[in-house]
C-alpha cells in the first residue's frame, strides 16, 4: 500500500497527539522505519461491526473506499489486528471515515488478550489521516476508542502498521539444495545407480512416520536397466524442461509388499516429468492418498494395485500420457486430470475423468464412471528442472476449458524463474527469515526435511512461488499457524507437507484473510500436491486443516488427513474439527481427499465453487452416536454447503463410514446442501465398510449403506 500525504494542517493534529504518545520499551533497533504495511491483509477482530459489509477486516484490505464500523453510540469500542509474529513498531496510520475518535489509545500485546500495553494516547483525535510515530513492540495491536467525535460509531478506512528495519544484509537468493537431495546423471552406471536407489527404498519402505526425506533428481538424457522403487517421502524427478528429456528404460514402482499386497497406506511419495519405458511393457504405481504422478510420459500401460490385487484406495494423475492401458484393479476411487491415456479397463466404486482424451465415457453407476470433456480453469504446479544455466523453476500458464497434457504438442506455456529467485530453505529456518526473504521480492524453495515453525510465514506478495522438495514438512509449534497468504493475486503453493502439532493451531495454511474481497479471476493462487496432516507422527491438535478464503483459487490435489493409524491416533488425542473451509467465491477444486475429521469434513461457503472428484472417509472413532450429534441430526456431514450458497457445482464423490468405537451409529447423510437449482450434485455414493452406516446419500434422499453389504449407495443427479 502507498503511504499517504497528509494535508499541513493533519500533520499539525499529529504533532500535538504525538506530544500525548506514551513511548514504552526499547527503542527500534534499526536503520529506518519500513515502507511496508504489516497490518496488510492480517486477520483483524473487533468488539462490534455495525454491518457485515462494514467488518474489522475492510479496515486493513489496502483499499481506501472500503471500511469498519463499529456500533453507533457505544463506548469503548476497539479493533485489533495479529501481526503474525512479535512486531518493532515504529509508525501507524489511522485513516478514519468521518466517524472518528476523539480520544482513544494505540496499545499492543503478546497474546492479544492479557497485558495491553499503550504506545500511544490522545484526547484530542483530530479524524482524517493520523500518521502517529510510535516506538513498541507486540504482536498484536489496537486501536481502543475511548470518546466518539460523532454520535455514530469509530469506523475507519485503513489501520496501517509500520514496522522498523534492521540493519541486516539481504538474504541470498539460489545456493546448494542440501544432502538429501540426490542427482543422477546419465553418465553413472545403471549398477551405481540402482545401488542409491536400493539404498533409499530400503531406508523409507516401511519408514511411515519417520522424519527422513529424500528428493531424487535426474539429469537430462538416458537411463537403462533400472528398477525406483518408491518408498515414503520420496519424489523422483526428471530435471528436464519436459518428460522427454529424461528416458527411463526401466521401471518407477511402487508396490506394497510391505504389507503384503495392501496398498492402502501408501501415502506420501511421487514421480514427476520422466519418459517412462517400463520393462513388461506396464508400470506399477500401487498407492492410496498423497502420492501424485504428474507430467509422466509412459511408453505403456499402467497397473495401479499390488501384484495379486489387494485393497488400494485412491490415486492421482495429472499433466501425463500413458499410451497403453491403465488397469486400476482393486482401486476404489481414481482421479485423472488433463492427460491423455490409451485406455481404461475397469472401475470399481468411482472412477472420475477430468480433461483426459481417452477416458471412457460416464457411465456411472454402472460402472461407476464421472467423465468431464474438459477442465473449467487449471493451472499446473510449478517444478524444478535444470539448463546449462543451472537450476530454474518452471510455472507453468493459467488454462481454461483445458484437455490433454500441456507438454504434448510443444513446450508447456509459462514462466522461468532462475534459482536466484528462490530462497533455498533448509531445515532450521526461521518464520523470520523466511518472512524477510518474501518480503526482499524472493520465492521460496524448501529443500527435503522437517521445519519447525512458531509463528506465520506470510505470504504478502502478488506471484509468490513456494515450493517443496522431497516432502518438506512444516510443523506448526506452540500453536501457530505456520503459513498464511495475503489477498493478492497469483501465490503458488507446491509439493508440502504441513504436520500439526500437539498445540492446537487454528489453522495450517490459510490463503487469504478473513474476508478477502480481491477478484483473482485472471491470476488466482493455486494450491497443488499440499498435503494436511493431523497426528499420525505424535499427538497433534488443530481446529480446520486448510481455510480457503481468497477467491478464484485453485485447489488442485490435497489430501487434508486426521490421522486414524499411527501415534496419537484417538478421539481427544488428535482432534481437528474441519479438514477444509472454503469462503471464497469462484474457488475450483480438483482431487479432494479430505477424511477423518470430528465435525464437518469440508464446509463450502463461497458461491460459484466446483469440485471435480472427492474421497472421503468419515472419522473411525466416535465414542458414541450422543458424542458426534448436532441439532438433533446423528453424525456430521462428510461435505457440506452452507444454507446460504446459491450457487455450486459437484462431481463424483465418494464417502465411506467404518465406526470401529461404536458400530452402532448410523450417520444420517455424507451430502448436506441448500436445495437450491443452481447447487447441483453429480455421480455420488456412500459406502459402508462394515462397521456402521450411513442412513441417506444427501440430505433426506438416497439409500442406506449398511454394514451388510460393503457396495456403494449412489445418487446420479441432485436436487
Amino acid at each position: 500500500m502507498k503511504r499517504s500525504f497528509v494535508a499541513l494542517a493533519a500533520v499539525a493534529a499529529a504533532l500535538l497527539a504525538y506530544a500525548l504518545v506514551v513511548v514504552v520499551g526499547p527503542a527500534v533497533a534499526a536503520s529506518a522505519c519500513g515502507t511496508t504495511d504489516v497490518a496488510l491483509n492480517r486477520p483483524a477482530s473487533a468488539s462490534s461491526a455495525e454491518s457485515a459489509s462494514l467488518a474489522a477486516a475492510k479496515a486493513v484490505d489496502g483499499s481506501g473506499s472500503t471500511r469498519w464500523s463499529s456500533a453507533h453510540g457505544v463506548d469503548p469500542q476497539w479493533i485489533q489486528i495479529d501481526l503474525g509474529a512479535t512486531t518493532q513498531i515504529c509508525q501507524v496510520v489511522l485513516t478514519w471515515q468521518r466517524s472518528y475518535a476523539k480520544a482513544y489509545r494505540v496499545e499492543v500485546s503478546a497474546d492479544g488478550v492479557n497485558g495491553w500495553t499503550p504506545i500511544y494516547s490522545t484526547t484530542t483525535g483530530a479524524g482524517g489521516t493520523e500518521t502517529l510515530p510510535v516506538s513498541g513492540s507486540g504482536r498484536f495491536i489496537r486501536m481502543y476508542g475511548t470518546a466518539r467525535a460523532t454520535q455514530y460509531g469509530y469506523s475507519l478506512f485503513e489501520f496501517a502498521v509500520y514496522a522498523g528495519e534492521p540493519d541486516v544484509p539481504p538474504l541470498p537468493g539460489g545456493g546448494d539444495l542440501g544432502s538429501n537431495v540426490v542427482v543422477f546423471d546419465p553418465g553413472q552406471s545403471s549398477a551405481t545407480i540402482q545401488a542409491r536407489l536400493d539404498q533409499i527404498f530400503t531406508q523409507q519402505e516401511t519408514n511411515q512416520f519417520g522424519t527422513e526425506r529424500y528428493q531424487v533428481l535426474f539429469k537430462p538424457g538416458s537411463y537403462s536397466g533400472l528398477n525406483a522403487q518408491v518408498g515414503f517421502y520420496t519424489s523422483i524427478n526428471g530435471l528436464g524442461q519436459n518428460p522427454q528429456d529424461v528416458q527411463i528404460h526401466g521401471d518407477i514402482t511402487v508396490d506394497a509388499g510391505w504389507m503384503a499386497g495392501n496398498a492402502t497406506q501408501n501415502f506420501w511419495r511421487s514421480a514427476e516429468n520422466l519418459s517412462l519405458y517400463p520393462v513388461s511393457g506396464r508400470d506399477r504405481w500401487a498407492v492410496a492418498q498423497a502420492a501424485p504422478f504428474r507430467r509422466m510420459d509412459v511408453h505403456g500401460g499402467m497397473t495401479l494395485a499390488s501384484p495379486n490385487c489387494g485393497w488400494a484406495s485412491g490415486g492421482y494423475i495429472a499433466d501425463s500420457r500413458v499410451s497403453g492401458e491403465i488397469s486400476p484393479c482393486s482401486q476404489q476411487q481414481w482421479f485423472t486430470r488433463d492427460s491423455t491415456i490409451g485406455n481404461w479397463k475397469g472401475a470399481l466404486w468411482n472412477m472420475v475423468f477430468s480433461g483426459v482424451q481417452g477416458a471412457p465415457a460416464t457411465s456411472f453407476p454402472t460402472p461407476p464412471i464421472t467423465t468431464l470433456p474438459t477442465s473449467p480453469v487449471t493451472q499446473e504446479k510449478p517444478y524444478l528442472y535444470a539448463d546449462a544455466s543451472g537450476y530454474r523453476v518452471f510455472v507453468p500458464s493459467l488454462r481454461t476449458n483445458s484437455s490433454g497434457a500441456t507438454w504434448i504438442n510443444g513446450q508447456t506455456p509459462g514462466t522461468s524463474l532462475p534459482l536466484s529467485q528462490f530462497y533455498v530453505a533448509k531445515p532450521g529456518v526461521s518464520a523470520a527469515t523466511l518472512n524477510q526473504a518474501v518480503a526482499q521480492g524472493l520465492n521460496l524453495l524448501f529443500t527435503p526435511g522437517v521445519y519447525h515453525l512458531n509463528s506465520t510465514v506470510n505470504i504478502n506478495r502478488a506471484n509468490t512461488v513456494v515450493l517443496g522438495l522431497g516432502y518438506a514438512t512444516i510443523v506448526a509449534d506452540n500453536g501457530a499457524l505456520p503459513m498464511a497468504v495475503g489477498d493478492v493475486d497469483g501465490v503458488k503453493i507446491a509439493s508440502l507437507l504441513f504436520d500439526a502439532g500437539p498445540t492446537n493451531s487454528p489453522a495450517l495454511l490459510q490463503v487469504g484473510p478473513n474476508g478477502a474481497t480481491g477478484n483473482h479471476a485472471g491470476a488466482p493462487n493455486l494450491i497443488s500436491d499440499v498435503f494436511l496432516r493431523v497426528g499420525g507422527a505424535g499427538a497433534a491438535k488443530v481446529t480446520n486443516a486448510l481455510v480457503v478464503n481468497n477467491n478464484n483459487t485453485i485447489i488442485d490435489h490435497i489430501w487434508a488427513w486426521r490421522a486414524d493409524h499411527g501415534a496419537g491416533a484417538g478421539w481427544t488425542s488428535n482432534p481437528s474439527d474441519t479438514g477444509l473451509i472454503v469462503n471464497g467465491q469462484n474457488v475450483t477444486a480438483y482431487g479432494l481427499f479430505v477424511e477423518h475429521f470430528e465435525k464437518y469434513n469440508v464446509i463450502w461457503n463461497g458461491n460459484g465453487g466446483k469440485t471435480i472428484f472427492f474421497q472421503n472417509e468419515l472419522p473411525y472413532d466416535p465414542p458414541s452416536a450422543a458424542a458426534w450429534s448436532h441439532d438433533g441430526i446423528t453424525g456430521y456431514a462428510a461435505y457440506k454447503v452452507a444454507n446460504t450458497v446459491t450457487s455450486h457445482e459437484a462431481w463424483g464423490m465418494g464417502s465411506y463410514c467404518v465406526f470401529t468405537s461404536d458400530e452402532s451409529i448410523a450417520a444420517y447423510h455424507s451430502y448436506e446442501t441448500p436445495v437450491n437449482a443452481n447447487v447441483k450434485f453429480h455421480n455420488i455414493l456412500t459406502v459402508s465398510l462394515g462397521k456402521g452406516s450411513i442412513t441417506h446419500v444427501i440430505n433426506d434422499t438416497g439409500d442406506a449403506a449398511l454394514p451388510s453389504k460393503v457396495t456403494p449407495h449412489t445418487v446420479v443427479s441432485y436436487p
